[in-house]
């Protein structure tokens, strides 16, 4: 007696194979990959949470315990706070520098991202001469230390452009807040390198089909990036925004370079370096500016973090 195998019916169909992506998704959603999550989290909370529990403990106890003797002996005070941002001694007015950070942050932030953009859409998309070559040097440039680039871009601030004896560019010979432009300038250009592969990466992936119904449409490039790209590369933009925030705000050589150390333009980190006093002492000052100093970042990373995860896998995976 002989039974007969089963077989697949007619028009009934084999489930399909997972994707790449979707691998990787089911991989990242497992319960392993949820608790080292979890642990890494932790791990990377706890110095942010103990800067916080010190910030609101006087001078002695900070000075002679650490912040967990705070659960065994509870005490607080605000004036860390009041002395950091209100004071007008020395170790005050950091008010005054939180907005020369967001001076310096913000086009710093808006620049690159701009540029970048149009960038990555004539590289992907417009047809040229040595595109492909032109993509491989931006791409290069990713590997040259910012250091480098320090004296060049300070010697053009302040002497300007010179060829043959020829002055191609006069110096800027900027003053004050006027100082301002030459950080805004720097930020863009150690920016734009790692913003035009990211990009280039998303916008290469977009469908040919929808640019070619566009251009049989009529719209030309210009209205092909308005109204096209730009609202499929949000998550793209919103991580870029992030990593270029974080780095600008937190930055401190560059604008302590180009925008000097004076009180008109110096930003936040060049205060921070000073409140613990030229003996290091002031630990107090120290903990409750550098609370002040995160809660921007933060307030950024959590508002764009739906976009982040999206935009910074942009191009990683195909399927």
């Amino acid at each position: 007696m002989t039974t007969a195998t089963p077989t697949v019916g007619a028009g009934v169909q084999p489930p399909a194979p997972l994707t790449r992506a979707a691998r990787v998704r089911k991989r990242l959603n497992s319960r392993t990959a949820t608790l080292v999550s979890i642990v890494l989290a932790l791990l990377w909370t706890i110095p942010t949470f103990g800067l916080f529990i010190s910030s609101f403990r006087p001078e002695d106890q900070i000075k002679t315990t650490g912040w967990w003797t705070f659960f065994s002996d509870p005490q607080f005070t605000l004036q860390n706070y009041q002395d950091v941002l209100f004071s007008t001694g020395s170790s005050g007015q950091l008010a005054s520098y939180f907005i020369n950070s967001l001076a310096i942050t913000i086009p710093s932030v808006l620049f690159p991202i701009a540029f970048a953009s149009l960038a990555a859409y004539a590289l992907a998309w417009i047809n040229f001469r040595g595109r492909d070559w032109l993509y491989i040097g931006i791409f290069a440039l990713q590997i040259v230390p910012l250091q480098m680039a320090l004296v060049p871009l300070l010697r053009f601030f302040s002497t300007g452009v010179t060829v043959g004896g020829v002055q191609l560019l006069p110096a800027w010979d900027l003053v004050d807040e006027q100082k301002f432009a030459q950080v805004w300038f720097a930020h863009t250009c150690f920016a734009l390198p790692f913003a035009v592969y990211l990009l280039h990466n998303f916008i290469s992936q977009l469908p040919g089909d929808l640019m070619e119904a566009a251009r049989v449409d009529g719209a030309t490039h210009p209205k092909i990036f308005r109204t096209i790209v730009l609202p499929l590369i949000t998550p793209a933009l919103a991580a870029i925004g992030i990593f270029q925030f974080l780095w600008v705000w937190n930055d401190l050589l560059v604008a302590l370079i180009f925008a000097g150390g004076g009180d008109e333009t110096a930003p936040l980190t060049v205060r921070l370096a000073e409140l613990a006093g030229t003996r290091g002492n002031e630990w107090q000052r120290l903990t409750a500016g550098a609370f002040v100093s995160i809660v921007v970042p933060l307030l950024v990373f959590l508002s764009l973090q739906r976009y982040f995860v999206r935009g910074l896998l942009a191009g990683s995976v195909k399927g």
